[in-house]
């Protein structure tokens, strides 16, 4: 049934997320366009919206009665794929060792945390391993290689001129595409974490993963969004690996974030680039000065 399925899930929270009170809702079709699902899960998710009483369906009209809370969304252990669960212990079990080089990394104890397979554990680290940071070793071990100066730059590199198409994508995007309700979620999200930083800014590394992963959807490019495991791992996390000045570097990076967000909406390619690339220096400075062994490596 699409109530057990992650996209109609994870569609549903999206969609209840953007609702407002007294709105009248469009048809069925260009609600599944808006979410990039099929009319079957744009139907049921009205369904469900029906039957919690979040809007009033009476046959072409759907108006919006309350506003959703979070106790009607779905947690987020049952809209994540099992990819993203997978690759989020992962980067859990790394952080909470510091990402040692020579760190072991067992795909048996890694799937009982999750509550897995050994073979979807296995997959994503044989996929995760052609970015040379990880090793396959005997009896179902891995070695973390650690990460040299070398190749964060290169993917610096790369980044730069994925990001920078993503960035003019996304400027192009249509008027009412759900990537700017999306946007303005995560600029709100923005505000929220600014105004509480001090107590806060520990998280910003998951809602840094959230932006960067918004805009790189924009492409609609397969290779870019493959590329994106790699960038995950060293850019949205790094934040987490040095915790000298974490909460000064955060919020420097939130208030980035806010300017690139504002040049996005703009629609201003000119000031889309410039928002872009200023943050993306800034990123590669910081992860350079996240990871102290990287810059005295080969000195």
């Amino acid at each position: 049934m699409a109530r057990q399925n992650t996209v109609f899930k994870e569609a549903y929270n999206r969609y209840a997320a953007a609702l407002r009170t007294d709105t009248a809702l469009p048809s069925e079709p260009e609600i599944a366009a808006q979410l990039g699902v099929s009319r079957s899960t744009a139907r049921a998710i009205l369904t469900r919206l029906s039957e919690e009483g979040i809007i009033r369906w009476n046959k072409r009209q759907k108006t919006v009665l309350r506003q959703p809370t979070d106790r009607d969304l779905f947690p987020s252990e049952e809209t994540d794929s099992l990819h993203d669960i997978i690759e989020r212990s992962f980067m859990q079990r790394i952080l909470a060792d510091d990402a040692a080089p020579g760190m072991q990394i067992n795909e048996l104890e890694l799937a009982r945390e999750i509550g897995t397979g050994t073979t979807s554990v296995r997959e994503f680290l044989i996929r995760f391993s052609r970015f040379g940071l990880i090793e396959k070793r005997p009896n179902s071990h891995w070695t973390l290689k650690g990460f040299t100066r070398e190749f964060a730059l290169e993917l610096a590199d790369v980044r730069e001129m994925f990001e920078l198409h993503s960035a003019a994508e996304f400027g192009r995007l249509p008027q009412g595409h759900q990537a700017w309700t999306d946007l303005a979620a995560i600029r709100d999200d923005h505000h929220a974490m600014l105004a509480d930083i001090n107590q806060r800014f520990r998280d910003f590394s998951v809602l840094d993963e959230r932006f960067h992963l918004l805009i790189h959807r924009a492409s609609k490019n397969r290779f870019i969004a493959d590329f994106y495991d790699a960038i995950a791992i060293v850019f949205h996390y790094h934040y987490q690996w040095n915790k000298t000045a974490a909460r000064e570097r955060n919020e420097r990076a939130i208030h980035e974030h806010l300017d690139y967000i504002a040049a996005l909406e703009s629609g201003d390619q000119a000031a889309i680039e410039k928002a872009c690339r200023a943050h993306l220096h800034s990123a590669r400075q910081t992860l350079l000065q996240s990871l102290p062994q990287l810059a005295t490596e080969t000195a």
